[in-house]
């Protein structure tokens, strides 16, 4: 055998045992950050016909009436809407719709409606957030074969990803706070056909200890425990989940606490597609913030960016003064209280791959 042929024979070899690695981009790559890009990756400039306008820090000042550990004060809440779309005209914005907006057309063509607003570009974050993630664009990597990465700190670590899986990572690394921790008490609604709701009153503390100014990238990704708050015959339940960074080869581990038998167990199903806390079967385990866990069951694809029209800044359904018969209606939530503006956004494709399951064939 010839020398040069053994070579390629055993560079495929590691190749197939310890799976393809991608990501680190060049210096001149990653000096796009702060520059034509946003810190984090996103286009900096405004689009062609100034609908979208320039990224320029964003909000980061206080609005008038702010008190801290108050309910958020809406910054925009003098905005008018633009225009309107609904099932008689979306044909001429459909370029610009996601296939399930369009659906919702189709299925509930006389109530569901998207109002649309200037597009503001609120979204900052601190400047250590900012230096990390230019440093994760030179060093972070992926494995494709088990999705460990390495290289990376705090958040976002493909801020130029190069495929479908490296932006679904940045979801998963997502930056959430300072501390890495918060607390969300959520309410979920299971409606019936004829708009009557039983609502579940959820808290969930979340902790990525990745998020704190100089922490090393440890094995943890994220610590959750769930309590259901109400009604009264689920509360009590307690959900505790451990998420590491290496998700493959250290799988999820989760403990569910009963109430009514007073004992803790282990809690296998608490992935993919088991059923969500207090859901009644209506959504999986990993839709919980869009996706989470592993995305080993799927192809995953990157489509590109697009502009499409998505909720954003949506603080009217923050606001306590709104009871949730007013937010929840049959079948979608009120449009009035809905806000979309037009963003640019990645989009990936994921499709289940030959020999697994899962509800969700496409994604």
């Amino acid at each position: 055998m010839k020398p040069s042929r053994l070579f390629i024979i055993t560079l495929l070899a590691i190749a197939l045992s310890g799976g393809l690695s991608f990501a680190k981009v060049s210096q001149e790559e990653a000096a796009k950050l702060g520059a034509e890009l946003t810190p984090v990756g996103a286009v900096k400039a405004g689009n062609a016909d100034g609908t979208i306008p320039e990224w320029t820090g964003g909000y980061t000042g206080r609005p008038p009436g702010y008190v801290k550990g108050k309910t958020l004060v809406d910054p925009f809440k003098d905005d008018k809407a633009l225009f309107t779309i609904t099932a008689q005209n979306y044909e001429q914005y459909k370029a610009k719709l996601s296939e399930g907006q369009i659906a919702m057309f189709k299925a509930y063509p006389e109530t569901f409606k998207m109002n649309i607003y200037p597009t503001r570009r609120s979204s900052s974050f601190p400047e250590y957030v900012y230096k990390a993630v230019k440093e994760n664009a030179v060093n972070g990597e992926l494995n494709l074969t088990n999705f460990s990465t390495k290289g990376w700190t705090i958040a976002v670590p493909f801020p130029i990803p190069q495929n479908g899986t490296e932006n679904l990572m940045n979801h998963l690394f997502s930056y959430v706070s300072p501390t890495g921790c918060y607390r969300a008490v959520t309410k979920q609604a299971i409606m019936g056909k004829d708009g009557e709701f039983t609502l579940t009153r959820i808290s969930d503390v979340i902790n990525r200890p990745f998020n704190v100014e100089g922490a090393p990238l440890g094995d943890i990704m994220i610590l959750f425990r769930q309590e259901t708050l109400a009604p009264p015959r689920q509360a009590g339940r307690i959900l505790i989940v451990n998420d590491y960074i290496d998700m493959m080869n250290t799988p999820r581990k989760a403990w569910l606490y009963n109430p009514g038998q007073r004992r803790v167990r282990l809690a296998p199903t608490v992935a993919y597609d088991g059923p969500g806390t207090a859901a009644d079967g209506l959504r999986t385990t990993d839709d919980y913030t869009m996706f989470n866990g592993p995305p080993d069951r799927y192809n995953i694809t990157l489509a590109g960016k697009k502009e499409i029209y998505i909720p954003y800044n949506c603080y009217s359904l923050k606001d306590p003064s709104i009871k949730h018969e007013d937010i929840l209606k049959p079948f979608h939530l009120n449009p009035d209280l809905v806000r979309y503006e037009l963003h640019r956004v990645w989009v990936i494709e994921m499709n289940l791959k030959e020999g697994v399951r899962h509800i969700y064939k496409k994604r």
